[in-house]
């Protein structure tokens, strides 16, 4: 039944509705038409048609305490009348909808055409055959088996075409099906509080049905549409469905109606469900999006008229803001997140680089090989053009063409979307069994570059496990759990009452799993630790909350990030109030103005009074590292009775019971964690709620802060005196002189969390962008996770809003699966690069030989077919190999590359520059003088269907065998020795090179004419793989000299500033202009600079960039200055000062154009 369209559910559940409308005393119609009212409408409306709550629970038949029995045949009879909780998601796309799709690629088309055209002229017979007079052209024709068998290599090429769209297609598919595992494991995890049979249980989210009663709670996001039945100030962001960002209070009384995808901000209660799945209001508008798919809109348009006016009410409403809101939120928060992921960002640039060197070279290819011909035929041998010549010498043209296009093909590097693909994915697939699910690929890749963490502190750095520790009752300060005897019993009585009543009713110690194993904690944390406590003291919570079961409370106030204390009010038997409070002790004692002392008997409780407590008691727990939590409480008599809204006065004039400390072990893996992020070169801060001694505690157990060091704890007030001026504005110079030192922030609030971020994200003091990671669990932190490059969310303790904002998701909460994220990040990058490395090498040597090939013997030494096998190893096969190498913990002893660190370093350019001069060596070697070496018939200027050559193949497989031994060398990018190392750890690897060589053989001893192949003798296959053996031993040489010799070598592929700066702008709203002048105003800045440094590195630098001389002036002299940004990084030992030199005019121009705007920025 999932996949049962949405219009049948409708005609189903109309059909359902007259059979079982007698069970249920509301139809589904009704429901729906109810769940479309907003606030005092929808009260009046259940008043009159159903007589308050109560009544629409009768109707639904079940028990607003009790909920549902729970039975199976009750459940599937209420999912057939009512619908699932379900949702249908939109179709993936099909095998062949792919394989469409990777065809659009453009070189594929330029050789499809250029293979149609070659197949359709080798069948076609040309009349001119035998005449003399078209010269040359007819040279080796005569063979007739020859000529019939030209059709082959026109096949071989469409051939290959269909492998590299197969293979591209396969690739695109599984990525999307492991996405559509991956959403449906994230969707199977959510799972909700419903409370069945009289039992509080949890069921996945879609198991709900009409009718169950569910627990909603602070951060929560709504799954089905429902009713308010009970609970204490709620409030609820609607912003997903509405656009409106207020929260809206819910009460029993005034606004009932909870919409799924809205997300619970503040407070607690119990909802009765009255609509799931696609009549829910969530579900409608995804209807009216078509996220069912385009069969269903057809079915639809009839649902939709029996529907009528409901459904089209809610169009203007809901899917101009809201309905996209999902995907709009989502593509929104992708994209002031990131403008294109880093990586990317540098991949494109190169491809564009390289790519448009290939076209220029395959040009040339195609006209030198024209006019040569052209020349030769009719200018040095005098022919004349003949009609019936003129098919042949055609045929000769497409041949001409056919090479240029392979010149291109090779020369396009189409295998770096697919590494990056296969990269990203395969890193993924295994950090799911380190823990991290990953939401968005990106992230994955960004990790690797993160230069700074802020973490929270409970859960992540610690193991989220409280336990009471220490106590001060009674005006004694116990430093281990007291003797349940020696506390009066009427404290005993308050502090028993306080804490069981004053703390969520969800909230429960259970016994452990296994035997001898810890009690099992539920719910919020720190109250389980209090109620460890009341147990540790041989006392027992259940009692007492059976006495006043939830619905008696008279009013909660529900804690959250300002009020940071939670209360809870009830009326005594006297008809007299008493309200219990906890919350962090500094807060709490402040507005106690009475104390219990040894006897159980309040005493007053003076200012100074509490300054002593807070030296004497709460500083000496809090530098133990425990969290201070005080309990209180407070009478109030019956008549007036108080105005409850009026929090600071009820607030206030407290008695205080006890103070206790809590204990939150620290992991015992995260100081190791630690200590790898900073030899990493990431650095961890800590931004937590808890007081700043606590914290600094936990800091320095954790290895975050080291005693004698110059840093800085602040605590969130001091941190926002700091950054703001007199008017109150944040200032980003002002957070530039703070975030570098800062390791520390307390007691900070969530806007305190997303000003830390923004601020060392937009700081501008250091040459590199920062890449900021934040972890967060609660709904508060959303923005903070939002605004982050990549945001972790806990799996367990996190709120739904939390796991909505994040990139990550950290399942089991350690902070030491996120190193594990870096280690994987930076493992893709490095990936790339090897892949890069090794794909440019073949590149440039093959691109070179067939030119040359091409201008000096008028065909290319490596035929089309045997180009795209070679295409075909280097792209998809060593991107699979490369990709997939597993990280070794060395990643974390260098330092993040940063963002505008190039794709391509010296070294490797070294490495490519190095292997392609010893390959077209030994190439141009066996070209010219191979034929003597082996002693066998030359292969050049071979007439033009002529038999495959010995001389050729050699070239063809030698090649082949420097491409093979290269991958290994082209495992380790930083010039390392010993690039075996590890080579076992990777199975697919090995694979693969042996797979190639295999492959290879059979290739040159069976492919015959389609591969231009003719079998070799083992002599030759031995020399072959000699010379291959040879790259090893030649690397080996490469690594000896020194990169920083080589002062003429360019790093390619980086982001420089000049395209950050666009991204900034846009994301500031700032009008063009300013750019465009600062652009050339840096331009000339740069240029003069730059220009003589320049001529002497553009030689070498041709080879990638002969594509910028077309591109007209001003871009030349863009491209120049962001050379010598380039140049000047490297050409200098103390290349800090000179870049800064560099880019400072023009950094202080940006910010002299930032910065008025900057200020108004939210």
């Amino acid at each position: 039944m999932g996949d049962m369209t949405n219009s049948d559910f409708y005609s189903k559940n109309q059909r359902n509705e007259a059979n079982h409308a007698g069970e249920f005393g509301c139809t589904l119609q009704e429901l729906r038409s109810l769940m479309e009212l907003r606030g005092t409408e929808a009260v009046v409306k259940i008043k009159e048609t159903y007589g308050e709550t109560e009544g629409l629970c009768r109707h639904l038949k079940t028990s607003p305490t009790e909920g549902l029995a729970g039975t199976a045949a009750d459940l599937e009879k209420r999912k057939l009348i009512f619908g699932k909780n379900f949702i249908p998601p939109k179709k993936p796309k099909t095998f062949i909808q792919l394989v469409w799709e990777a065809l659009q690629d453009v070189t594929l088309i330029i050789l499809e055409i250029a293979a149609i055209i070659s197949l359709g002229l080798s069948f076609y017979q040309p009349p001119g055959e035998g005449n003399e007079g078209c010269g040359t052209a007819t040279g080796g024709a005569e063979d007739e088996g020859e000529a019939e068998a030209g059709w082959i290599e026109g096949a071989a090429i469409l051939l290959s075409v269909i492998c590299v769209v197969l293979v591209t297609a396969f690739n695109d598919w599984s990525k999307e099906k492991q996405f559509r595992g991956l959403q449906s494991r994230i969707e199977q995890e959510q799972k909700f509080t419903v409370v069945r049979g009289g039992q509080v249980i949890q069921i996945p989210v879609a198991e709900i049905v009409v009718g169950d009663i569910a627990q909603v709670k602070y951060g929560d996001l709504l799954p089905a549409d429902g009713i308010f039945i009970q609970g204490n100030d709620l409030k609820i962001d609607e912003s997903s469905l509405t656009g409106e960002s207020d929260q809206v209070r819910k009460s029993v009384d005034k606004d009932p109606m909870l919409l799924s995808g809205t997300h619970v901000m503040e407070g607690s209660g119990r909802m009765l469900v009255t609509a799931v799945g696609v009549n829910s209001q969530t579900g409608i508008i995804f209807t009216l999006l078509g996220a069912g798919g385009e069969e269903e809109e057809k079915k639809d348009k009839k649902a939709k008229q029996q529907d009528g006016a409901a459904a089209m009410e809610m169009q203007p409403l809901k899917s101009a803001e809201g309905g996209e809101g999902d995907d709009k939120d989502k593509k929104k928060s992708n994209m002031h997140k990131k403008e294109k992921s880093v990586l990317q960002g540098k991949l494109t640039k190169l491809a564009v680089q390289i790519g448009k060197a290939g076209l220029v070279m395959s040009a040339i290819t195609v006209i030198i090989l024209v006019l040569y011909f052209a020349i030769d035929t009719f200018v040095v041998n005098k022919k004349q053009w003949l009609p019936e010549c003129t098919p042949v010498y055609v045929q000769y043209f497409v041949k001409f063409f056919i090479i240029g296009v392979t010149v291109l093909v090779v020369a396009v590097p189409e295998g770096l979307p697919l590494a990056v693909t296969i990269s990203l994915a395969y890193s993924v697939k295994k950090m799911m069994r380190d823990n991290n699910l990953v939401r968005h690929l990106d992230a994955c890749e960004t990790m690797g570059n993160a230069t700074a963490i802020c973490s929270d502190k409970t859960g992540t750095l610690t193991t989220n496990r409280m336990t009471v520790v220490q106590a001060y009752v009674g005006d004694v300060h116990y430093k281990e759990i007291p003797d349940p005897d020696s506390i009066p019993t009427k404290t005993m009585e308050l502090l028993v009452n306080a804490i069981a009543i004053n703390s969520a009713y969800t909230t429960k110690i259970l016994p452990p799993e296994k035997e001898g194993g810890l009690p099992r904690q539920v719910g919020n944390k720190t109250e389980c630790g209090l109620l460890g406590f009341v147990l540790d003291l041989k006392q027992d919570y259940e009692p007492v909350r059976s006495l006043i079961p939830e619905e008696k409370l008279y009013k909660v106030y529900t804690f959250n990030s300002v009020r940071k204390s939670m209360s809870t009010v009830i009326k005594m038997p006297d008809g007299s109030f008493r309200m219990y409070s906890k919350g962090a002790s500094e807060i709490v004692l402040k507005k106690c103005s009475r104390i219990l002392n040894a006897a159980g008997e309040p005493r007053v409780f003076r200012p100074r009074d509490r300054d002593e407590m807070v030296k004497k008691v709460i500083e000496p727990m809090a530098c133990d590292g425990l969290r201070t939590i005080c309990v209180a409480f407070r009478d109030f008599s019956s008549s007036p009775e108080p105005d409850w809204d009026n929090e600071n006065d009820i607030l206030s004039d407290l008695t205080c019971i006890c103070v206790v400390g809590i204990e939150d072990p620290v992991r015992p893996e995260v100081p190791e964690a630690i200590r790898k992020c900073q030899r990493a070169g990431i650095t961890v801060r800590m931004v937590t709620g808890d007081n700043i001694n606590t914290a600094r505690a936990i800091a320095i157990k954790c290895g975050i802060i080291h005693p004698g060091e110059d840093f800085l704890c602040l605590e969130g007030k001091e941190f926002n005196r700091r950054i703001r001026n007199e008017k109150g504005e944040i200032e980003q110079e002002r957070i530039d002189k703070i975030w570098p030192k800062l390791r520390v922030l307390a007691r900070s609030s969530p806007t305190d969390k997303h000003t830390l971020v923004k601020g060392i994200i937009d700081s501008t003091q250091v040459e590199q962008r920062q890449v900021v990671a934040v972890t967060g669990d609660g709904t508060n932190d959303g923005p903070a996770l939002k605004k982050a490059d990549v945001g972790f969310a806990m799996g367990i303790a996190g709120t739904d809003v939390a796991k909505e904002a994040s990139d990550i998701i950290l399942t089991d909460d350690n902070f030491s699966s996120i190193v594990k994220a870096v280690m994987w990040g930076r493992n893709v990058y490095d990936s790339i690069s090897k892949f890069l490395q090794f794909q440019l090498t073949v590149n440039i040597v093959a691109v070179i030989v067939a030119f040359t090939g091409a201008c000096i013997t008028q065909d290319s030494p490596l035929k089309a077919v045997q180009m795209l096998w070679v295409n075909l190893i280097m792209d998809t096969f060593a991107s699979l190999a490369l990709a997939t190498e597993p990280p070794t913990e060395a990643l974390l002893l260098r330092k993040p590359y940063g963002r505008n660190k190039p794709l391509i370093s010296r070294t490797m350019m070294k490495n490519i520059l190095g292997h392609a001069v010893y390959q077209l060596t030994l190439i141009f070697t066996l070209l010219f003088v191979g034929e003597k070496m082996f002693k066998i018939d030359s292969g050049r200027n071979a007439p033009l269907h002529s038999p495959p050559s010995e001389h050729y193949t050699i070239i063809f497989n030698t090649f082949v065998m420097m491409q093979l031994f290269n991958e290994i060398n082209a495992r380790k990018i930083h010039g390392e020795r010993n690039v075996f190392d590890g080579i076992f750890r990777n199975p697919i690897f090995c694979t693969i090179v042996l797979g190639t060589f295999a492959i290879q053989i059979v290739i040159v001893q069976f492919g015959g004419k389609p591969f231009s192949c003719s079998p070799l003798q083992l002599d030759q296959w031995m020399w072959c793989v000699f010379i291959g053996l040879g790259e090893l031993v030649w690397g080996q040489v490469i690594a000896t000299i020194p990169t920083s010799r080589l002062k003429f070598l360019k790093e390619a592929g980086r982001l420089t500033e000049k395209e950050e700066v666009p991204e900034e702008e846009l994301n500031e709203d700032v009008e063009e202009i300013d750019h465009a002048e600062r652009e050339l105003r840096r331009g000339q800045i740069l240029w003069f600079r730059g220009l003589n440094r320049i001529q002497t590195q553009i030689e070498v630098v041709n080879t990638f960039k002969s594509g910028t001389s077309f591109q007209g002036a001003l871009r030349r002299q863009s491209s120049v200055t962001s050379q010598t940004q380039d140049v000047t990084n490297i050409s200098s030992p103390s290349h800090v000062s000179l870049s800064n030199a560099l880019s400072s005019p023009t950094s202080t121009s940006a910010a002299a154009a930032g910065h008025p705007r900057r200020e108004g920025i939210p």
